[in-house]
């Protein structure tokens, strides 16, 4: 069964975010085609990235380093949900995903962002970094707008539009890593 890592990529207190994953959780826990995880990154307490060879090296000396990399080696694709801070995405998941690199390569990867632009920004920061790391980055994007997505900026009430978009962002993500599938097996 292809395997789907939701990433919840925010730990700040109070975060929209926990929402927000849960609400993908929920929307992908009704289907069938994919085993889908929450990896929740307070679970995951990685300083500023502390590893003295390059992630592209994969000899991972700390800890902390080693069991990240075992979470993210066991997914064929991931679901990112970020914030948009100052126009880009939170520190502590791009940190997180700076830590590896071989764990992300010939998967896919899609976005559901959330800011006062839906988290535009954020996604699109991703993508850039998501090539760079030979993942395969999908079309469709849930973007979550404070304004109306949200009531008073904190409690998710999505329309009916982001749930469609949402069930075509899986759809593309456990197809895409379906279909990556022989690039991952080649390199093991």
């Amino acid at each position: 069964m292809t395997a789907i890592g939701v990433i919840l990529g925010s730990t700040r207190p109070g975060r929209n975010g926990e929402a927000v994953a849960n609400w993908v959780m929920d929307i992908a826990s009704k289907r069938d085609d994919a085993d889908f995880d929450l990896i929740d990154l307070v679970d995951y307490p990685l300083p500023h990235l502390d590893e003295s060879t390059l992630p592209s090296m994969g000899q991972y000396q700390r800890p902390h380093t080693q069991r990240w990399a075992a979470t993210i080696a066991k997914y064929d694709g991931y679901i990112m949900v970020t914030p948009e801070y100052n126009h880009s995405t939170s520190g502590v998941l791009k940190n997180a995903i700076d830590y590896l690199f071989a764990e992300w390569n010939n998967k896919a990867v899609g976005f559901v962002s959330y800011g006062s632009v839906g988290g535009a920004r954020a996604a699109e920061h991703l993508r850039l970094i998501s090539g760079e790391l030979k993942m395969a980055d999908v079309r469709t994007q849930v973007a979550l707008s404070l304004f109306t997505d949200f009531v008073n900026f904190s409690q998710l009430a999505p329309g009916e539009h982001q749930v469609l978009s949402l069930n075509t962002l899986i759809d593309e993500v456990v197809a895409w890593s379906r279909a990556l599938a022989p690039l991952r097996a080649a390199r093991r």
